[in-house]
């Protein structure tokens, strides 16, 4: 497995998490903020595995191209070379690859159909609660120790980001199938996270995110072919759809996600895109039309107080 990005991601972890990496976080939120929205879109034309299948493919074409710049890139600098290079690829690390595969594809794919079978608002508002699971895990298999302040950041957030979605919760018996769609997506979720960063600590956020890519894609296309009706968008639409979702989504928002576990720890991460829920909110009340009340204004500013308390506490920090 290539490293040669890891110079890149190596020169910028040096310094102290601070304002620059919670803006890049913020923009990756903002950037997957879309994600829901383009989904349903997609889904115009694909089922949930295509569309899926789609964004990874595309996106381990782009990661291909750029570790291919990489490596013309370092082949120029002859004095250079990378001890993680070197290393010996255990059975545990290859297991580790497998499970972030594993896990990242059980996610998308529930979240998908969760998409099909309940709102936007309330799809996003079970899918982004994995840092429950996330904190869990961690303490339970990980040994991670979580102080108060982090702990009380994360039961205010979580409570506001709850509250988002309140008022679907009582819904039609078919958005409660959506739903747990949506809640099965978020405990897989946390396995993801909980998996990249032990990653992490080895390679760089471009090398995880290229084999991510490329394996899930690899390992979902015989699901594609027995499950859907079409493979590939059939309109140039449906192509600036897919196109969307998989440059936006999957590969600017899913790098800085991966790359910022190295500087925060996942627990935190996972807590952050709490915001993710009231920006698809927003966009679903412009694009849908879906009801978003004052409420939601309200929750919002929970949201911010949780994870600011939760980033003054020093587990947030690597």
């Amino acid at each position: 497995m290539n490293v040669t990005s890891s110079r890149v991601d190596q020169s910028l972890e040096t310094a102290q998490p601070g304002i620059l990496d919670l803006g890049l976080l913020l923009i990756a939120v903002l950037l997957v903020s879309l994600d829901p929205v383009l989904t349903r879109l997609s889904e115009n034309e694909l089922g949930p595995n295509a569309t899926v299948f789609n964004r990874e493919l595309i996106a381990s074409v782009i990661f291909i191209f750029w570790q291919g710049v990489f490596i013309i890139w370092n082949s120029q600098f002859s004095d250079y070379s990378s001890t993680q290079d070197s290393r010996t690829i255990s059975i545990g690390i290859l297991a580790t690859f497998l499970s972030v595969v594993i896990f990242g594809e059980i996610c998308l794919v529930t979240w998908a159909i969760s998409l099909t079978q309940t709102s936007i608002a309330n799809s996003n508002l079970l899918h982004n609660l994995p840092s429950v699971f996330v904190v869990l895990g961690g303490w339970l298999f990980l040994g991670q120790k979580f102080d108060q302040k982090f702990i009380l950041g994360m039961i205010v957030a979580v409570c506001g980001a709850i509250t988002i979605g309140i008022e679907d919760l009582h819904v039609s018996p078919k958005n409660l199938i959506g739903d747990f769609w949506a809640l099965s997506s978020a405990i897989v979720y946390a396995g993801y996270f909980l998996s990249i960063e032990k990653l992490r600590s080895r390679f760089s956020s471009l090398t995880i995110s290229l084999w991510y890519c490329t394996l899930s894609s690899a390992l979902l296309l015989p699901f594609v072919l027995l499950l859907e009706h079409r493979v590939f968008p059939t309109s140039f639409l449906g192509w600036v759809n897919i196109f969307s979702l998989s440059v936006l989504c999957q590969v600017v928002a899913s790098v800085i996600f991966i790359y910022q576990l190295k500087r925060f720890s996942s627990g935190f991460v996972s807590l952050f895109m709490l915001l993710q829920p009231i920006l698809s909110a927003i966009l679903a009340w412009i694009v849908f039309k879906e009801y978003l009340s004052f409420i939601n204004w309200i929750a919002f500013g929970v949201v911010l107080c949780g994870i600011y308390l939760a980033k003054s506490s020093e587990v947030s920090k690597k």
